[in-house]
């Protein structure tokens, strides 16, 4: 017996016939409902739902049309700090009608450049990027594409087009400032997978133990950030500095996982050790003791940069082109 031919998916005659109005009728309503009578809104509607229709949006693409569509790009998808930066972003754009693409780029600038090459072909209304560093292929693609873009989570003196983010270096600076002024003196700075956020925490670290005529001890890896790798590079850094008495991690992975290495080696915090994160993650407030941690509004960052992009998107232009949020150390125990 030849097997049966399987069912594509509903189309707009589909709807029209059961319907009974002109195909012509039903695309007006996907693409503006108010565009047709109530009555026929409703029967369409109601179609729509019982044969399980999905909307086409790839020809109003093609058309040059508005997508509204932006895309996302994230350098990793298991950091709460970027899940909650999307949170802030789909907090606007579900309000506004937009529908995001989230893709995925492991912190690598050539992979950031297949995936914006991917998105633009897609004819996405805008890009919201999670960093400032990109190929020059990247940066002639979105020239070329001619959309507004939003470089976030970080600021620097040349962007793109539009930037939201906060100030890393200062942040990290005022952080070791506060160490300091707590009277510790022989302070690590603790850094993993050496991004460019990371690099700009440590440049913010060397400006406040320089102009306080103290010695600076880096303690790095290429290594992604976890609670272990806390505890290796604490381990490493009591073998090389044993007069350590404060750490500045890039992250509160780590600091948390320096605070849980001081515990099993009976370390006092924030005695012997003060420790200081950075993103004020909740669990940094579960832990005994409290981490203290610089605090970064990813969520804002997200409103905020999905805010000015859809702006721009829309013809509503600012002046302003760089959009500081901020940021500030939480009063924990661990310092």
């Amino acid at each position: 017996m030849p097997q049966s031919k399987k069912k594509g998916r509903p189309s707009l005659k589909d709807i029209a016939d059961k319907v009974g109005v002109t195909k012509m009728t039903v695309s007006r309503y996907m693409r503006n409902p108010e565009s047709v009578s109530l009555a026929t809104r409703e029967k369409i509607a109601a179609v729509a739902e019982e044969t399980g229709y999905i909307h086409n949006r790839a020809p109003q693409m093609l058309s040059k049309a508005s997508s509204k569509s932006i895309g996302i790009l994230l350098p990793s998808l298991s950091n709460q700090v970027f899940a909650n930066f999307v949170q802030g972003i789909e907090a606007v754009t579900n309000t506004r009608g937009y529908e995001v693409l989230i893709t995925h780029y492991s912190y690598s600038d050539e992979i950031e450049e297949s995936k914006v090459a991917s998105l633009l072909s897609y004819q996405v209304d805008g890009l919201i990027l999670t960093g400032t560093s990109h190929t020059p292929r990247t940066l002639q693609m979105i020239k070329t594409a001619n959309v507004p873009v939003v470089e976030a989570m970080e600021l620097c003196d040349d962007p793109i087009d539009l930037m939201v983010g906060l100030d890393h270096e200062a942040a990290a600076y005022e952080a070791v400032k506060l160490m300091i002024s707590k009277g510790k003196k022989h302070i690590g700075y603790f850094g993993a997978r050496l991004d460019s956020r990371t690099k700009m925490r440590m440049r913010g670290y060397d400006r406040a133990m320089v102009e306080h005529g103290l010695e600076k001890h880096h303690f790095l890896t290429h290594k992604p950030s976890n609670y272990t790798l806390g505890r290796e590079l604490l381990d490493r850094a009591l073998t090389e500095c044993p007069d350590l008495d404060g750490v500045l991690c890039t992250n509160d992975d780590i600091a948390i996982g320096v605070v849980l290495g001081c515990q099993d080696r009976q370390i006092a915090i924030p005695e012997q050790l003060g420790v200081i994160g950075y993103n004020a993650l909740n669990i940094g407030q579960a832990i005994t003791p409290k981490l203290t941690s610089v605090y970064t509004p990813r969520y804002e960052i997200g409103e905020k940069s999905a805010e000015v992009l859809l702006n721009e998107i829309e013809g509503n232009i600012s002046s302003q082109r760089k959009f500081d949020l901020g940021f500030t150390i939480t009063s924990g125990d661990s310092l």
